[in-house]
């Protein structure tokens, strides 16, 4: 079976939640898009969110399944990467396992692609804040405004929001950005869009609806100072030349 779309739902510790998303993910791809597959990578959980996510996933008839699952946490970025690298879809989307952004959002991203009218499109909350039902705490949100300020002015990307957790790939030239990428943790999207921009690849931010959800992996403290290192770092690849290899490669793919 050729597969269309790819979802990837990267997960830690998330056995409850993907209880509920899951079936509402599968549902969406039954009967939107029922030549897709649903890849679940475990990022090393100590609950049964493996167990849960087979368990579920074991129920679909049409949308192809699988659960990657390994026993060290290797973080999020990590996770994501694998599971993209893993699809067979022409288009690949990663979510986040609350589905802050409601799965029947994924057309506002594929289509674009699907239509060849961009390479990379990626959620939004910053361009359309009616969209948000449900807000982060106020600490936390405006720690997000300042932090993206921070990444504009870091890496030159001209984007509002870099840490949606709602990202689709035209794989056919995106596979050797996210090969060539190497944050595992929370600047992982910096680092993706960072190369994908260098790369002269299609960008496209897109206004999604999005609803916070308690129990984030983000600690605000700890979390944005990790991340703003990693911004420091991802800028000092580029100089080293650590992404050139990939950004020749994207351009090379592009132009074929």
């Amino acid at each position: 079976m050729s597969v269309s779309l790819s979802i990837v739902v990267p997960a830690y510790n998330e056995a409850v939640r993907l209880g509920m998303t899951l079936p509402r993910i599968l549902e969406h791809l039954d009967n939107n898009v029922p030549e897709s597959e649903l890849i679940v990578v475990d990022d090393g959980s100590t609950d049964k969110t493996a167990a849960v996510a087979r368990e579920i996933l074991s129920a679909s008839e049409r949308v192809r399944t699988s659960v990657l699952s390994y026993q060290s946490n290797l973080g999020k970025g990590r996770a994501v990467r694998l599971g993209l690298l893993a699809s067979r879809g022409d288009v690949a989307l990663f979510s986040d396992a609350d589905l802050s952004t409601p799965i029947t959002e994924t057309p506002k991203l594929v289509e674009p692609i699907q239509r060849g009218e961009c390479d990379l499109a990626f959620g939004s909350r910053a361009l359309d804040r009616s969209l948000i039902g449900v807000h982060q705490p106020w600490r936390r949100e405006q720690g997000g405004r300042v932090f993206n300020l921070i990444v504009r002015l870091a890496t030159g990307l001209p984007f509002w929001d870099t840490q949606c957790g709602f990202k689709a790939f035209r794989m056919s030239v995106c596979r050797p950005i996210i090969e060539g990428a190497t944050v595992d943790r929370f600047g992982f999207d910096v680092e993706l869009l960072f190369i994908a921009h260098r790369a002269g690849l299609r960008l496209k931010e897109v206004p999604v609806r999005w609803d916070h959800y308690e129990g984030s992996k983000v600690n605000v403290a700890s979390d944005s100072l990790k991340m703003l290192g990693e911004v420091a770092l991802i800028r000092q690849q580029a100089r080293r030349g650590i992404y050139d290899q990939a950004i020749k490669t994207a351009r090379n793919l592009i132009t074929q």
